[in-house]
């Protein structure tokens, strides 16, 4: 809690468990490919989330939602809850996106299926990865996945391509941006974060941020940000601790040198 609220982050609406751990996860480094991930999240603190915790102080302030399909995956009764939570959003006129963040550890690929195809007619803005994609609805031309996602609810699909960058549908438009190429990769983990971080706050600088006409001007730029945060978040270990200030990334884009002393 300390270190979010160092970041800026009110944590005012915390919920405390005297009774249950925090969850905790480690990774380990081979030195080569990605690292092991190893979950401790069971009976945590966050797998006993039920509808009975969702508060309105929560949605009251804000205007948009940002969910991932790893709460779903915490309980028995997290699915109900994020579901719930979603819909209250909606109904307070708040945009939602969603990344369906597949952690196919936490749960069976059966019920990973269902409830995050059943989650995804809740959002506004999706943000699948090649892999997610193909296991929630088969192996598929990328532009067929773009029109499959956008039939189910969505009014903006993000997918994100890896070494390809990432590419934007929405009504009948695809927007493509190339990826930013880093010489190595220390650590992937936490890059999808990251990318959804760098394509929020581009559009969320918009009062309108899935009008057609604002799309047509800003996802170019939202792509191009996601794409360079998803590839800086791989330069350092940690999920989040070296990403970099909105001005650094402005001054990464636009080539100026960074002032350090």
């Amino acid at each position: 809690m300390s270190t979010l609220a160092g970041e800026g982050v009110d944590v005012s609406c915390v919920i405390r468990d005297k009774k249950a751990p925090t969850a905790i996860y480690f990774k380990e480094f081979k030195g080569y490919g990605d690292p092991m991930i190893y979950y401790y999240r069971k009976y945590s603190a966050a797998s006993k989330f039920s509808e009975a915790d969702i508060q309105p102080e929560w949605l009251a302030n804000a205007r948009h939602l940002h969910v991932t399909g790893i709460t779903p995956a915490l309980g028995e009764r997290t699915a109900d809850f994020i579901k719930k939570v979603m819909e209250q959003a909606k109904a307070n006129g708040l945009t939602v996106s969603f990344d369906p963040n597949l952690r196919r550890k936490l749960w069976s690929e059966e019920r990973a299926r269902r409830v995050l195809l059943s989650l995804m007619p809740l959002c506004d803005i999706f943000l699948p990865g090649l892999e997610e994609a193909k296991f929630l609805i088969g192996e598929q031309p990328v532009a067929e996945y773009g029109k499959q996602f956008l039939q189910i609810g969505p009014k903006l699909v993000v997918m994100k391509l890896g070494q390809e960058g990432s590419i934007g549908f929405y009504q009948n438009e695809a927007v493509q941006s190339p990826a930013f190429r880093m010489d190595k990769v220390v650590d992937p983990v936490g890059a999808g974060d990251a990318f959804a971080a760098g394509l929020l706050s581009v559009l969320l600088d918009e009062d309108q941020p899935l009008d057609e006409n604002v799309l047509d001007i800003c996802l170019p730029k939202a792509l191009k940000r996601a794409n360079l945060l998803g590839a800086l978040a791989t330069q350092f270990k940690g999920d989040w601790e070296g990403l970099p200030s909105i001005r650094e990334v402005e001054q990464y884009i636009e080539g100026q040198d960074m002032i350090t002393r």
